[in-house]
């Protein structure tokens, strides 16, 4: 029967698919997918495990002692007959060769198959039984964690086809992933496959989760609470990532209004996409610069396909998270900064230094769950400044790449003039080592990222020290409001057009332009083209956002006259209720 879960609506579009759930139980396993000339070698490893573990139980049963409970022995019987059971041995094979997840995963989706099956069942005595699957699944587990290293996600994109609730042959099928949660690891690793859209139960509008499905082009609903407990593996799932639902198992009626929708998108994609080489001039002749946010290197073919006029935000966190606390070396950031600014070809690249902490922790295992609070922690600039050596790595790394391309350096949240002084004294630094190594660095433009209110009403001793501003709106107002904007329970509160908030951001461009230095909005406002024409009424002529916002972004700064804005938006930032004005 079909039903509706409702969440919050952060990457538009519609998707249409088969569910894939991600385990965010005990069972802490990767997901990946595999390509087609690794099935034979994965059915090997799910085997080996499985034969390890049935070694295993033999063993045990040979050697219990006399004394032992004779529940026991039979409880080890039984978990020997489910390891040479059909429903976990050959279906879990299945996952392998039809859809090409990893044995992992194979394992554990044919656990929720068979836990569905268990919870059904009328008989008490049986239903209990499923606690002895999950215990023979979570020792086949741990002997695949230890048997070889995962498998890598496959890098070839599969194209899905147009929806069919009729199709059997489940290789092709569209899929959409369902989770509890996704970390900003699994994000960049899903970034390479196949979803045609996700789904999350926790997270708000702008979590990591939601930044990166924005992204990524597709449609997402987050903060849907209990979807990965309702939805099923398989099930047929509808997302609307304009109004923030999700509808499974859908009637043939919906479904076809669905794709409607879904053609429309595509349709209104393809004329956006004329736009590309058309300069991003308002009707009044001001020109307006549509920079790219990216995340690691290869984002800047993205950028270029949408005619980005230079990356405003990369952000290099990227290339230090779900390392297992084994950090980027000097080198190895150096060949990543250089292939990100000759990727642009000669446009220019704001390097963002590395910015962890809070819903961005290095990896899983290291998330800072010891402090009450990680976003008002050790993060950014000060995680930076405690590490210096680390710091001193990054800062030669991106010199060393300037040599190579115009480069600008932005520095996360600062707040104190003693965090500026120490932050321009390692940068000197870093350029005195490079000196004595006689190694070849190019000038860089400085710059601050506006994301603490603390730095928004110190704007002048900012602008004393640093070449440019970037206002980072997601922290701002995450700061400003005290919401933590990754928690859905507080979501609600979370709101872009508060006056406080607008107040903020409208100082910090005025300042800059009174002082003749470049302001850019690189956070999520930038990329919302509900917002385009207020920023540009405030006086912004730089915004940086996502490839995939762009196009739209420009549509707005083509329909824009910002002499008849200036008045309007004067307004809007006077206003008690800034949301009303702007949706007038």
């Amino acid at each position: 029967m079909s039903f509706a879960i409702h969440g919050l609506a952060v990457a538009r579009g519609v998707a249409i698919g088969r569910a894939v759930l991600v385990a965010s139980s005990r069972l802490d396993v990767v997901h990946n997918f595999i390509q087609p000339d690794q099935v034979k070698s994965e059915i090997a490893r799910l085997n080996a495990a499985r034969d390890a573990v049935i070694e295993e139980l033999q063993r045990l049963l040979a050697t219990m002692p006399k004394d032992a409970p004779g529940e026991l022995s039979g409880v080890l019987e039984v978990h020997l007959l489910l390891l040479q059971d059909p429903s976990i041995g050959a279906d879990t094979r299945r996952w392998v060769v039809e859809r090409h997840y990893n044995a992992e995963w194979a394992l554990t989706s044919q656990l929720e198959v068979l836990s569905r099956q268990f919870d059904q069942m009328e008989d008490e005595y049986l239903r209990e039984r499923k606690a002895d699957v999950e215990q023979v699944v979570e020792r086949v587990l741990r002997h695949l964690k230890g048997a070889a290293l995962p498998v890598t996600a496959a890098a070839a994109r599969r194209e899905p086809r147009q929806h069919d609730l009729a199709l059997d042959d489940t290789l092709d099928v569209p899929l959409v992933l369902v989770a509890h949660d996704l970390s900003p690891a699994d994000m960049l690793q899903f970034k390479q496959s196949v979803y045609a859209g996700f789904v999350t139960d926790v997270g708000g509008k702008t979590s990591h989760t939601a930044i990166v499905a924005r992204s990524m082009d597709i449609p997402a609903v987050v903060g849907a609470r209990s979807a990965s407990q309702l939805v099923r593996q398989d099930d047929w799932v509808i997302i609307d990532g304009d109004a923030g639902v999700i509808i499974v198992d859908p009637s043939p009626i919906i479904l076809a209004e669905y794709g409607y929708k879904q053609r429309q998108g595509e349709l209104e994609r393809g004329r956006l996409a004329r736009l590309k080489n058309t300069p991003a001039v308002t009707l009044d002749g001001q020109r307006i610069d549509l920079l790219a946010n990216i995340e690691e290197p290869g984002d800047t073919a993205a950028a270029l396909a949408v005619g980005a006029v230079g990356v405003g935000l990369f952000r290099s966190e990227f290339l230090f998270m779900g390392r297992q606390g084994k950090l980027p070396g000097e080198d190895e950031q150096y060949a990543a900064y250089r292939a990100a600014v000759e990727g642009m070809h000669g446009l220019p690249v704001t390097i963002r230094t590395v910015d962890v902490g809070a819903d961005k922790p290095l990896d899983e295992s290291r998330h800072d769950a010891a402090h009450l609070n990680p976003a008002l922690g050790q993060r950014a600039i000060r995680w930076c400044l405690a590490e210096p050596a680390m710091f001193l790595a990054q800062l030669r790394a991106i010199l060393r790449a300037a040599a190579h391309g115009k480069v600008q350096i932005l520095i996360p949240m600062l707040a104190h003039a003693s965090e500026i002084r120490q932050t321009l004294e390692l940068i000197d630094k870093a350029r005195e080592q490079l000196d004595q190594r006689g190694q070849a660095y190019g000038p860089v433009k400085l710059g601050a990222m506006i994301e603490v209110p603390a730095a928004a009403l110190s704007l002048r001793l900012f602008l004393r020290y640093f070449d440019y501003l970037s206002i980072g709106t997601n922290d701002l107002t995450q700061y400003t409001l005290a919401i933590d904007r990754a928690d859905e329970s507080v979501a609600n509160l979370y709101d872009q057009l508060h006056p406080a908030v607008l107040r903020l951001v409208a100082d910090t461009i005025a300042e800059g332009a009174r002082l003749g230095k470049p302001v850019a909005v690189c956070g999520e406002m930038a990329g919302d083209p509900d917002m385009t024409r207020l920023l540009l009424g405030l006086g912004l002529r730089s915004f940086s956002m996502h490839p995939s916002q762009i196009l739209q972004v420009k549509q707005e700064v083509l329909r824009a006259d910002v002499s008849k804005l200036t008045d309007w938006a004067q307004a809007v930032l006077e206003s008690d209720e800034p949301a009303a004005l702007l949706e007038g």
